[in-house]
């Protein structure tokens, strides 16, 4: 009965039997038997079909909702009874920069485990030095990080994007109506940075001695409340991107951070082990690599 009901939804996904077929790469004349097989065995019909085309019953739309929840369930105990039979359960571990807001990593992310369900995903969230950490002793199989140090042969050092740096402030700032600011105008105006606590003098020397970043420093335990803390007129929060433009509503401006004439820039890159490329973890990279691709 499972095959069948997959076949159901098929056919209400694709509001084709023709298209539903062709997914699920049996012939149309099969899948419409398979159908009313299925109908025979739950005693109701699913669909009340008009020449070509059908639609649903109320019985049939009851039953696709809550089929959905058991085939995914039905689909979770298969692989976790898969693991259990196997003794080893495939793990892919994934080291996240805490700072960093990448669009292409969640498209990656779900790409990935779309493509392979019975691989589990660990994310392990971190500054830095703590991802470098994590790479160097095993903790993770690959790390999104910035670039902080020269490439060294022992890693595959992938480069996702060069981004610019900017400054996010409140609109109400009179600084954010400037078309760029640099780090020396800055000095007077603490800066928030996301760290945790045994990171945050990592942080500061960084921001200090490479950023040159110049008065107060300030932390935030994430993203969300380092905003918070730009909202309520705390100081600016230094950021990279591709773009000036914001998502987060009109009370934040943000503005390009210079070094003299120059918008600072920042590489972001995927860093393995060049002895851990195994399939998994060149296959995530290459699916994350051609999300940043033009």
């Amino acid at each position: 009965m499972l095959r069948q009901i997959k076949y159901f939804q098929a056919v209400v996904r694709n509001n084709s039997f023709s298209e539903a077929a062709e997914e699920c790469h049996i012939s149309q004349s099969a899948i419409s038997q398979q159908i009313k097989a299925l109908e025979t065995e739950l005693g109701f019909s699913l669909l009340e079909r008009k020449n070509r085309k059908f639609v649903l019953t109320p019985a049939g739309e009851h039953f696709y909702k809550k089929s959905l929840i058991l085939v995914a369930d039905c689909e979770q105990m298969c692989r976790e009874a898969a693991k259990i039979a196997s003794g080893d359960a495939a793990v892919l571990k994934i080291g996240y920069l805490r700072s960093y807001n990448s669009p292409e990593f969640r498209q990656a992310l779900e790409e990935f485990s779309a493509k392979y369900p019975a691989i589990s995903v660990q994310l392990l969230y971190g500054n830095h030095e703590e991802l470098f950490t994590l790479l160097r002793t095993g903790g993770a199989d690959l790390v999104l990080n910035d670039q902080r140090r020269a490439f060294s042969d022992e890693y595959i050092n992938l480069i996702l994007q060069t981004s610019r740096m900017y400054i996010e402030l409140p609109a109400r700032n009179p600084v954010a109506a400037l078309p760029s600011v640099t780090v020396q105008e800055l000095k007077n105006i603490p800066c928030i940075l996301v760290a945790s606590k045994e990171q945050q003098a990592a942080e500061q020397e960084f921001y200090r001695t490479i950023i040159g970043i110049q008065g107060e420093i300030l932390y935030a335990e994430n993203l969300e409340e380092a905003r918070l803390m730009v909202i309520s007129g705390q100081g600016f929060l230094p950021v990279e991107g591709s773009s000036q433009a914001v998502t987060f509503g009109a009370s934040i401006r943000r503005v390009p951070l210079c070094r003299g004439a120059e918008q600072i820039t920042r590489n972001y890159c995927l860093f393995w082990k060049k002895d851990n490329s195994g399939y998994y973890v060149e296959e995530f990279s290459d699916i994350l690599r051609s999300k940043f691709e033009p």
